[in-house]
């Protein structure tokens, strides 16, 4: 009986988020924004992924990785973002246990599996510019088919794990997170316990999921630059830079905030910038990678005229 008591005591069927503002008007301004950043993430990514899938011409491992990460930014935004557009309208902003768990494991697979994705990325720019010859040998099918797959798998596995050991931890009935949507770090703080292992398993799915292809994407772009600077000709260094700036932008951005985040020290981090971290990743990335791999791309560009003049026709 003693044991029933105290897991009623410890234990929580919903988490009440503080999110972002408690005015009103502010509140309606935030929904107005995040509403239109989502459709456009959507429509952003869904264009993608439909013009590799129309265009013969994009069926090469560059895209087929670019069509996985535009599935997972459109599952990753949706992951968060809807239930963040409809706390702005509510006055009492709650998530159910259960609901909380899943959306947590969600965002930290999709957020590992887009890392992943753009160490996958590099090393078929590395190939490309480093080996250009033995290019289609190494990038087959197999190959980048198999490079998704274990990203995908890593990034799952990893999220199980760490959300495991997150939402089991108790919090002594204390239910208010500061915070926007059910993360790591606001869950991990809201504990009554000793939270030693819990610190290990992120920094060590950071190691995983984050520093380890930060490193591998840093060595492919050593390799890459040190390529390109022996191109003898300014059209060919213009054209080997052109083909790997898109991929650049959105990996500077990618690891840049998260390795700020979530590589420094506990002591350092503040609950104000893990929103800002979770916004970045579940409302801006999303939106702006479509952007800049269009906006930089010819092949991507050529087929959305393609589309366009067929429709018209």
């Amino acid at each position: 009986m003693e044991g029933a008591w105290n897991r009623t005591e410890i234990w929580v069927n919903e988490f009440i988020l503080l999110g972002l503002s408690t005015d009103q008007q502010t509140q309606t301004g935030l929904f107005v924004l995040f509403g239109a950043t989502y459709l456009l993430t959507l429509l952003g990514n869904g264009l993608i992924i439909l013009l590799i899938w129309l265009d013969s011409r994009l069926h090469s491992p560059m895209y087929f990785f670019l069509c996985n990460l535009s599935v997972v930014d459109i599952f990753y935004t949706t992951s968060g973002v809807p239930q963040m557009l409809a706390h702005f309208l509510m006055e009492k902003k709650t998530i159910s246990y259960t609901r909380c768990a899943t959306q947590l494991f969600f965002s930290l697979a999709l957020g590992g599996i887009e890392f992943l994705l753009l160490a996958a990325m590099a090393y078929d720019r590395y190939v490309a510019v480093c080996d250009p010859l033995q290019y289609v040998m190494v990038m087959h099918r197999g190959m980048y088919v198999s490079l998704a797959i274990v990203s995908w798998l890593i990034g799952l596995v990893n999220s199980a794990v760490e959300t495991a050991v997150t939402v089991t931890l108790p919090t002594c009935g204390r239910n208010v997170l500061n915070h926007v949507a059910c993360e790591t770090l606001a869950l991990v703080r809201m504990a009554c316990v000793d939270i030693t292992i819990n610190q290990i398993i992120i920094l060590i799915s950071s190691v995983i999921v984050l520093l380890v292809p930060c490193c591998l994407v840093s060595l492919s772009y050593a390799h890459i630059v040190a390529a390109i600077l022996r191109i003898r000709s300014t059209e060919g260094r213009r054209k080997a830079f052109g083909t790997c700036t898109s991929h650049l932008t959105v990996v500077s951005m990618s690891y840049g905030m998260a390795l700020f985040t979530y590589m420094q020290p506990r002591s350092s981090a503040s609950a104000e910038q893990d929103k800002m971290v979770v916004l970045f990743y579940a409302v801006v990335t999303p939106m702006l990678n479509p952007l800049i791999y269009s906006l930089r791309n010819k092949d991507m560009k050529a087929a959305l005229r393609k589309v366009i003049g067929r429709s018209s026709a």
